[in-house]
């Protein structure tokens, strides 16, 4: 039988992103997005139990038990830290295993536009990253706030749950909150932290109207705000921070977003033909142009925006896709299968 430290030794040598455990099946690995079982025999219960109480309380396991979601970090010498989240299907114990480096990656060699470095150098609004699971939300965000902490003379808090990676002080001072043991809430956090003298909040992910509505005000009260949200695209993300208000309210928050938004940065990690994953991003920056749109309720004219945007930074997700392609990084498939609008984009895919 495997141990967890062999499973997760394996993540780092197959460079996997996660390991799932789960009750009638081998141990699973994502490696460039597809779940590759790990050679031996399908798990139980019992087995499954084993491998947690290497690393976690029996007081955590019991939580488990009883049918509670735990979040949570755990760190492993010498491999890495990961975020685990446990739960219960049909009565049993299931686990995914998201692996952290220790390291923060060097903003400069993700990969990203210039536009992005860019945004690091502004001092108050909110910036917003998007993407699914797995799209390097996480990474950039981690990125762009170690660069904002070595160039700011300031206080960062962050507020994560659980909190994923580690930062040192430098130039900026750095207080992380991990919701669930430094506060109860999102939600709580957000409305402490304008009493914490703060110049970044750093938002693990926005998931309620409360948490929105509190990131806007600390934005616009001369804060910078940076934070995650599970939406696909720029104009998915407005929409998304717009309807989740009742409306008689989505006056006013659009009013408001439209003010206080600086830009949106949208990923997605596309399978590449060198067995690994490369970056396609969509980045709208909050323009004139884009603000009336927002404040007009228009937002459905926003992809025309990006296209003509790109003297602002701008990037549609599809060109981003079609560049990825042309540099012959990712299949015609892929591209397709990526793509928001692949019947425009087919037309633009050149056979090479």
């Amino acid at each position: 039988m495997h141990s967890l430290k062999n499973l997760l030794e394996s993540m780092g040598q197959k460079n996997a992103s996660d390991l799932h455990l789960s009750i009638g099946s081998p141990p699973r690995l994502r490696i460039n997005g597809d779940l590759i079982p790990v050679e031996g025999e399908s798990l139980t219960l019992e087995q499954i139990k084993i491998l947690l109480q290497e690393y976690i309380s029996d007081d955590t396991l019991q939580k488990i038990e009883q049918g509670t979601e735990c979040d949570f970090t755990i760190g492993v010498p010498g491999l890495s830290r990961y975020r685990v989240n446990a739960f219960k299907q049909r009565g049993n114990i299931v686990a995914a295993f998201r692996r952290l480096p220790f390291e923060i990656p060097n903003i400069h060699h993700l990969g990203l536009p210039e536009t992005v470095l860019q945004l690091t150098n502004r001092r108050k609004g909110l910036i917003l990253i998007t993407g699914g699971t797995g799209s390097g939300k996480s990474t950039t965000l981690a990125a762009m706030v170690q660069k904002i902490s070595k160039e700011l003379n300031g206080h960062i808090i962050t507020i994560e749950d659980p909190i994923e990676y580690l930062y040192s002080h430098s130039k900026s001072l750095i207080n992380q909150r991990e919701i669930g043991i430094d506060s109860p809430s999102f939600a709580h956090a957000l409305k402490s932290s304008l009493r914490q003298d703060p110049d970044l909040v750093v938002i693990g992910e926005l998931r309620d109207p409360e948490s929105m509505s509190t990131a806007l005000t600390i934005a616009e009260t001369g804060h910078l705000v940076l934070a995650t949200l599970h939406t696909n695209n720029a104009a998915g993300t407005i929409t998304r921070l717009v309807d989740v208000f009742p409306p008689e309210k989505q006056e006013i928050v659009r009013m408001n977003l439209s003010m206080s938004l600086i830009g949106v940065i949208s990923q997605q990690l596309i399978p590449n033909i060198e067995n690994n994953r490369s970056l396609a991003i969509e980045i709208l920056i909050n323009t004139p142009s884009i603000k009336a749109l927002i404040r007009e309720n228009n937002i459905h004219q926003i992809d025309n925006y990006i296209l003509s945007g790109a003297k602002d930074g701008m990037i549609r997700m599809d060109d981003s896709i079609l560049s990825l392609y042309n540099d012959n990084l990712i299949t015609k498939e892929n591209a397709l299968h990526y793509a928001h609008k692949p019947s425009e984009l087919i037309n633009k895919l050149a056979d090479f």
